[in-house]
């Protein structure tokens, strides 16, 4: 491991500093981080352990007991590794500390002193807002969707910090660093501007940098993970982690180990690139403000690709922190119903099911359920109008319920078994009874930078630390929507948009993001004409309650849609199945589009089942 921070290799424009992604969140496999030790190739291996909801989890852990409050399994992980790591000189850097990091580089400390093992272990402090509230609140801090005042009693409240913190524990002679809160993406950024000197002014090698973070912070999402055509995905149960062999101005490779499954391809790296990342133009990180629509991504051998182009601006003046709040609780049942008529039996028994729920509240003098959300799995019901399944023998029903009182829902889920005694083939699978839990709401500001003074620890001790000043100029939006010109088909076939296009969606917040990339730049001009803001939004009107944006990444060939509202309040505040918009790109890929006939023999159209019916078709009338 490197010491003092002193270059381990040549000089800064020659190296090429190799990071692995060994965690994509809380609860990945523990073979990420063996697979990419087994490969000898890194410099550094980082996990990302931190969602938006994690932290509230964390918080109420700390609560109970001092000494957690950080990703356990995590640092379990590192410490069962630590020899490896110290004999290949690999560092380590994590956001596992979550909102206790220093109990957590003491958990790291003994277990690396039980293995015999000596390292020199930083952690960062300075995100968690908790003890700040009123301070904060005399700046008169709004939220960011919809304006209202800062809250007097969140969960948790913890701020995103950026990368030069990590940067300056790895140049004091770290070998682990371990955050709380900061953006995923600084956990890769912090070594490259350790490693190359990056400063506040480079701001396209910074931006590069944090989209290398970008591509490797979800684990395998970049190598072969969630890809629209997975069945080209050799393997999942050994799917490589991802690596980047990046450079001083920037450019990086995306690869994985060799001998390992997954794919890497132009189609698993542009999917990872427009995931969740809202504006193209202006992504904005704590170190930099990204424009990330003209990056170019080249297939350099297998499983290998370069990517390039990425251009960066001055950093915000503020930083995203983020508040979880409980609002009530809520209750999720799920139950099977087997069986000919299995969805409207389904569909009876939740209708039933609430009035009994009532009738329960009726008689304890309790107020009314808050919210409710019934959905028919199997039976396509978050297809809303496009579903196409409806008579299948097999569903499970989900019922879930928010109220203010725990003792409510405790007395409505009881009533949950004596259904079992009257719906014919239903099932709760030997469960016992759901338990109520928080519900927690997420809310967002954004705060001055200057009221961020990060603290940082090396083996117990503070190191000096100043953050840099900021590079002065506009984040704001850069985007300026492209004209879209008209696209005739004349003669035309209806495909569904997978023919030509492939996707991948998630979340930020309440939002959703869906990002769409055409198989072709042939087809990115009918994409732009027919797949607007607005028919977007008309697909999704069963599930959405705000507005849809849409973005130009033509780069990559691509259109970024963000869906506003769209995941009934997001994250644990959501009563739905899918509460992240996980399979919002799926169904759009379903939406039929009106393509050239010509293009029914185009090399890059997708060989599914309805590119072939329409080549029967167009053979038959002939």
């Amino acid at each position: 491991m490197g010491e003092g921070g002193e270059d381990r290799k040549g000089t800064s424009d020659e190296r090429v500093v190799v990071l692995g992604g060994a965690a994509g969140a809380w609860g990945d496999t523990s073979f990420a981080a063996p697979q990419l030790l087994d490969s000898g190739r890194c410099d550094y291996i980082f996990f990302e352990a931190l969602a938006e909801v994690t932290m509230g989890i964390l918080t109420r852990a700390r609560q109970r007991d001092p000494a957690l409050g950080y990703a356990t399994d995590v640092i379990t992980m590192i410490g069962r590794d630590v020899s490896r790591f110290v004999e290949q000189g690999v560092s380590v850097v994590t956001n596992a500390g979550g909102v206790n990091p220093r109990a957590a580089a003491e958990a790291l400390r003994t277990m690396s002193d039980q293995a015999g093992v000596s390292i020199r272990i930083a952690w960062v402090e300075g995100d968690d807002l908790m003890d700040r509230l009123d301070e904060l609140g005399a700046l008169g801090l709004a939220e960011m969707s919809d304006g209202s005042p800062l809250v007097t009693e969140p969960l948790s409240f913890n701020a995103y910090l950026g990368a030069r913190p990590i940067a300056a524990a790895l140049a004091a002679g770290a070998d682990v660093v371990i955050t709380g809160r900061c953006v995923d993406s600084a956990l890769a950024l912090g070594p490259l501007i350790h490693e190359f000197r990056w400063g506040p002014e480079d701001l396209d090698a910074l931006s590069q940098g944090s989209l290398a973070g970008h591509l490797l912070e979800c684990g395998p999402q970049s190598t072969g993970g969630l890809l629209t055509d997975w069945e080209d995905v050799p393997s999942w149960h050994d799917i490589g982690y991802p690596i980047a062999e990046c450079r001083a101005d920037g450019s990086f490779v995306l690869t994985k180990a060799e001998g390992t499954g997954g794919l890497v391809d132009v189609r698993t790296a542009s999917e990872q690139l427009i995931y969740e990342i809202g504006d193209p133009s202006a992504y904005l990180l704590p170190d930099v403000t990204c424009d990330w629509r003209h990056v170019e991504l080249t297939q350099a051998g297998a499983d290998r690709v370069e990517v390039r182009g990425s251009r960066g601006q001055a950093a915000p003046s503020t930083f995203k922190a983020c508040a979880q709040v409980v609002d009530g609780f809520k209750v999720t049942g799920l139950v099977m119903i087997g069986g000919r008529d299995a969805a409207k039996k389904a569909k009876r028994f939740g209708g039933d099911f609430i009035r009994r729920a009532e009738q329960v509240l009726a008689r304890e003098g309790l107020s009314d359920l808050r919210d409710v959300d019934i959905e028919i799995l199997g039976a396509e019901s978050t297809y809303g109008p496009h579903a196409r399944t409806t008579d299948t023998r097999e569903v499970v029903v989900k019922v879930a319920l928010h109220h203010d009182s725990r003792r409510a829902l405790g007395a409505v889920v009881r009533e949950l078994g004596s259904f079992g005694l009257v719906v014919s083939g239903l099932t709760a699978g030997g469960r016992g009874l759901p338990k109520p839990t928080p519900l927690v709401r997420l809310r967002s500001y954004l705060v001055p930078r200057e009221c961020f003074h990060p603290e940082i620890y090396l083996d117990g001790k503070p190191i000096p630390y100043e953050e840099p000043l900021r590079t002065t100029g506009s984040a704001t939006a850069l985007q300026e929507a492209l004209p879209t010109e008209p696209f005739p088909v004349d003669d035309a076939v209806e495909l569904p948009l997978i023919a030509i296009a492939h996707a991948r969606s998630g979340d930020k917040g309440a939002d959703s993001n869906i990002g769409v990339r055409a198989r072709h730049p042939d087809f990115l001009p009918l994409l732009r004409d027919q797949l607007s803001a607005q028919v977007v939004a008309g697909w999704f009107a069963h599930r959405i309650a705000g507005a849809v944006e849409r973005f130009d990444v033509p780069g990559v060939h691509a259109l970024n849609f963000v869906l506003r509202d769209a995941l009934g309040g997001g994250g644990i505040a959501s009563l739905r199945f899918d509460p992240q918009g996980k399979a919002y790109a799926q169904q759009l890929l379903d939406m039929p589009m009106q393509v050239p006939a010509a293009w029914l023999t185009h090399p890059a159209v997708a060989q599914v089942p309805e590119v072939e019916g329409a080549r029967e078709k167009n053979r038959q009338a002939q």
